[in-house]
């Protein structure tokens, strides 16, 4: 006798073990995970409600058309998800793949919760490119939704294999596009059809392979090693974001700052000698709590979020021990970024400068360092939330500006024994004043010349002057910093931010 019942769940089934078991093979040969079972280890247990799973259940190659949407929880927290299931047409794109992705998307705008992108497909089906890219609810809706959800709920992606052509675009809208290594590739064409038509050879790997964007193009900003790490990676951000942005982030318990040196003695008083922030950093934040955004990309800026005190702070810092801790483009370009993020969902920053500025020459001025420098000025302008500046030990030039100086409504600007504030350095200062003076002068005064100058110029800069000019709110002993900071954000939480009405800001490209 016919049973309804039954045949529903052999359908279920069938649907749920996705394509044909030798496409299961060849993930097992790529250290690949089957969809499902990746959706296991991300959300919950039994947490997972699934919809549109019947879509294309009529055409029996095409199981919920190659992509697995629905709902789920992280550590009790509802987020809207897509996944590609590469077992099925390699995870591409049909026209209902694309109607369940744009109605996740809706519900997470509806509904006001995070939104994930997993993502190992083979893009858009070209034999089916009328039924799925031109239209309303096409293709194209999908990077339109996630320009309007940007801002609103965080969007994170995780590339756990090929994202290519217009797919690619995904995880250049999204928050966080975190890569697994050897397997995740993000192109607008492949090898072969770049070959074709501009006659370049090259390989995947090298044109769009996961490290290449996490340390190149900038596209990436977590690189890990495994599927499994990739996932812990996705929780751990969420961690500090909030459902969206009319929440704060997340509070968790107070941790004290790993066992290191005091700070005194990780900060050289020779401002021309390296260190590394990223040792500051450990002794100001709690204890196992840094997340580096773009740690492998413009590594001369440093941005990451961590928790100090148990709250939320993302912290853009300079990095010495790379090109001078210099801003260039694409460091422009990388803390603009970071700080549009944080503003979106009301994390307080935390700038710790030790800059000499810019880059100048004619390199970097004909790739635009002025237009991208003005990016990160007006992503500091922009800024609402509670915003502090520390001046750790030279802040020169437009770098100020750049690191949230006191011109750019920044609650706070403090400083370190160690810190100067200038246009310049002494001996680029010297140079450019008395060059004319300094040629005059006999070979054997010079020096005697030289050192003078610099002297003064020195005095000038001099940290306790500025203090007494009100440049600088504070200066505050090197024990004391991270507790200041603490008691400063907590004081300023409640910040109700200045903006001036307008239809829109026009950002410098």
């Amino acid at each position: 006798m016919h049973n309804p019942n039954q045949k529903l769940k052999d359908e279920i089934e069938r649907i749920r073990q996705g394509g044909d078991a030798k496409y299961h093979q060849n993930l097992e040969a790529q250290d690949k995970m089957f969809v499902r079972k990746r959706l296991e280890l991300l959300f919950d247990a039994d947490s997972i409600v699934e919809d549109g799973l019947f879509a294309n259940a009529q055409a029996p190659d095409l199981p919920a058309d190659a992509t697995v949407t629905g709902m789920a929880t992280i550590d009790g927290r509802p987020v809207c998800f897509m996944a590609s299931d590469s077992t099925v047409k390699a995870g591409s794109f049909g026209r209902r793949t694309v109607e369940k992705q744009i109605r996740m998307q809706e519900k997470a705008m509806e509904l006001h919760v995070p939104i994930l992108y997993l993502i190992d497909s083979a893009g858009g089906r070209i034999t089916d490119q009328i039924e799925m890219f031109p239209g309303r609810r096409h293709g194209g809706r999908l990077f339109y939704n996630q320009v309007q959800l940007s801002g609103i709920v965080p969007q994170i992606c995780i590339l756990f294999g090929p994202s290519p052509a217009g797919s690619a675009y995904i995880p250049a809208f999204c928050d966080l596009t975190i890569m697994v290594e050897k397997n995740a590739s993000a192109y607008l064409g492949s090898p072969r059809m770049v070959e074709m038509a501009i006659g370049e050879k090259t390989t995947m790997e090298n044109m769009g392979g996961a490290r290449m964007h996490c340390s190149v193009s900038g596209l990436g900003d977590v690189l890990v090693q495994s599927e499994e790490e990739a996932i812990a990676a996705c929780k751990r951000y969420l961690s500090y974001m909030p459902q969206s942005w009319r929440e704060k982030p997340p509070v968790t318990e107070r941790r004290e700052p790993v066992a290191g040196r005091p700070l005194a003695e990780i900060v050289p008083e020779n401002q021309n000698v390296p260190f590394d922030m990223k040792e500051l950093i450990m002794q100001i934040i709690d204890e196992d709590t840094w997340l580096e955004v773009k740690k492998l990309w413009a590594q001369e800026i440093i941005t990451g979020l961590a928790r100090m005190g148990g709250k939320a702070v993302g912290i853009v810092a300079n990095q010495s021990k790379v090109k001078g801790g210099t801003l260039f483009v694409d460091s422009a370009d990388k803390g603009a970024r970071f700080i549009w993020l944080c503003n979106a969902f009301q994390i307080p920053l935390l700038f710790l400068s030790d800059v000499p500025g810019f880059m100048i020459g004619s390199q970097v001025e004909r790739q635009g360092i002025i237009r991208h420098g003005a990016k990160m000025l007006s992503a500091v302008s922009e800024a609402t939330v509670p915003k502090l500046s520390v001046i750790v030990r030279k802040c020169y030039g437009a770098g100020l500006y750049a690191m949230a100086g006191p011109a750019f409504g920044t609650d706070a600007t403090i400083a370190l024994p160690s810190a100067s504030i200038a246009v310049m350095g002494p001996e680029a200062a010297i140079n450019a004043v008395y060059y004319n003076k300094i040629m005059s002068l006999p070979e054997a005064e010079r020096a005697d010349f030289i050192a003078q100058k610099r002297q003064e110029y020195t005095e000038d800069i001099d940290i306790y002057r500025l203090g007494s000019e009100l440049v600088i709110d504070d200066i505050v002993p090197y024990e004391r910093l991270r507790s200041d900071v603490i008691a400063r954000f907590k004081l300023y939480q409640n910040k109700q931010p200045v903006v001036y009405p307008k239809r829109n800001a026009i950002h410098p490209v």
